[in-house]
């Protein structure tokens, strides 16, 4: 072909095939065709669902699977509409343990049916088994703050999702929760509560209509931030909740914990959740090491026990009087 001489004198091909360097930390360029081991590449932008660029910024097919942390916290976001449905189921229901019970089991029947229909609509379709890319840093839950501005006037839209499904799999979960609980909880609630006024029936439903959204837009927002901080919310959480749960019932010894079988429920419910938390932080990559960690469940209720009657505030006040 033809040649044109540099400055040094060597012979250089006219037609060098560069492309433009492609910016922007989450732009790629797509795969158009693949001839045996060459491949034909689009134009730079933004890549496809379901796949995420390489380090030579080229999109490439998520093909790996969710590790032990991923599933810990979509466990966990699956847990937060469970939790909340049975605190509200609680706190309305009164004194009226047994249609309590069973709005309890609808809303454990609802998570679970919903958990298990996100998974089998995902990809690959129709099975438990869910295909990811690896989350590799915090950025990558954010691509829409990233997308680059070559000349400072036109912005390249390359936000798409890094961590796929993650971020999206959350909300088709709450949409399978809130249509599974407006299909199943009134007709449960209409025939068994009975004993409920008609304006405190359907009080827990509503209450549902409100936090449902609310978890939406904590997804949407801060889904990096709390599949970072989980472990350490679970943790403070099940500690602070099972300390005023104590106080509030009065929980001063160990009598007064089987006095009442549901609070005994509760006690081990916390417990579940502080082992929940437990192995979210250590992941149990040395089951040797991590294991005995979960001998420290039971201690915060241990002591809170084996201090609260030196807490009283009756006492405190008392002593405090006598002093003067």
């Amino acid at each position: 072909g033809p040649e044109r001489r540099g400055n040094a004198g060597c012979a250089l091909p006219a037609a060098v095939d560069i492309q433009p360097a492609c910016l922007g930390l989450y732009c790629g360029r797509t795969v158009l065709s693949v001839n045996g081991s060459v491949e034909t590449y689009g134009d730079c932008g933004v890549c496809p669902r379901g796949q995420r660029t390489d380090d030579n910024k080229i999109c490439r097919e998520c093909t790996g699977s969710p590790d032990r942390y991923d599933w810990l916290y979509l466990g966990f976001m699956a847990m937060l509409p469970l939790v909340l449905h049975w605190f509200f189921i609680e706190w309305y229901s009164g004194k009226k343990s047994s249609s309590a019970l069973f709005q309890h089991v609808t809303a454990l029947f609802e998570c679970s049916m919903a958990a298990i229909f996100t998974l089998l609509v995902s990809d690959p379709v129709g099975s438990l088994h869910i295909r990811s890319c690896k989350v590799k840093k915090l950025s990558d839950w954010y691509t829409m703050l990233y997308n680059p501005s070559p000349d400072y006037i036109t912005t390249v839209h390359c936000t798409h999702e890094a961590v796929y499904p993650l971020y999206t799999i959350v909300f088709i979960y709450y949409a399978f929760c809130l249509v599974l609980m407006m299909l199943l909880r009134p007709l449960l609630v209409k025939k068994i509560a009975c004993g409920l006024g008609k304006s405190d029936r359907f009080k827990s439903i509503y209450a549902a209509l409100y936090f449902f959204p609310i978890l939406t837009v904590l997804q949407a927002v801060g889904g990096g931030l709390l599949y970072y901080a989980f472990p350490y919310i679970i943790l403070v959480l099940s500690l602070v909740t099972l300390a005023v749960y104590m106080s509030a019932s009065e929980v001063e010894s160990f009598k007064d914990l089987l006095v009442r079988k549901k609070r005994l429920v509760v006690l081990f419910s916390h417990w579940l959740l502080h082992a929940y938390g437990i192995i979210s932080i250590s992941k149990l990559d040395k089951l040797e090491q991590d294991l005995p960690l979960l001998a420290l469940v039971p201690a915060p209720a241990l002591f809170y026990l084996l201090t609260a009657k030196y807490t009283d505030p009756s006492r405190v006040l008392s002593e405090g009087g006598n002093g003067h």
